[in-house]
């Protein structure tokens, strides 16, 4: 059974820093890219930063700069470090992993709030 225990969400000042972390089990962790995407209130879900099974990255532009990404396989846990935030980085930020057979799997998504 595929698990995420996604933390780290809450509210933050504009121009402060908040870090995500999402548990993973019941799929090859090691194996698999994992992704932080986000929701914003009325708006389409978004890739916001993606880390291959190699440790290769990719960001959305708008978090260039400002957002790492990491892994650590001996715990199954991805991060997301977020600095220098700004109100319109305000979503619902979601853990998702796509397995190298295949499959897609999505965490239950923690709230970012970013305060002006």
């Amino acid at each position: 059974q595929v698990q995420f225990v996604e933390s780290g969400g809450g509210l933050v000042q504009a121009g402060g820093s908040l870090s995500l972390s999402c548990a993973a089990s019941g799929f090859t962790f090691s194996s698999s890219a994992m992704s932080w995407y986000r929701r914003a209130p009325g708006k389409e879900r978004e890739l916001v930063a993606v880390i291959g099974s190699g440790g290769s990255t990719n960001y959305f532009d708008s978090v260039k700069g400002r957002f790492t990404i990491s892994r650590d396989n001996s715990k199954n846990t991805v991060y997301l470090q977020m600095n220098s935030l700004k109100p319109e980085d305000t979503a619902v930020y979601y853990c998702n992993a796509f397995t190298n057979y295949g499959k897609n799997y999505w965490g239950q998504g923690t709230q970012v709030t970013v305060s002006s």
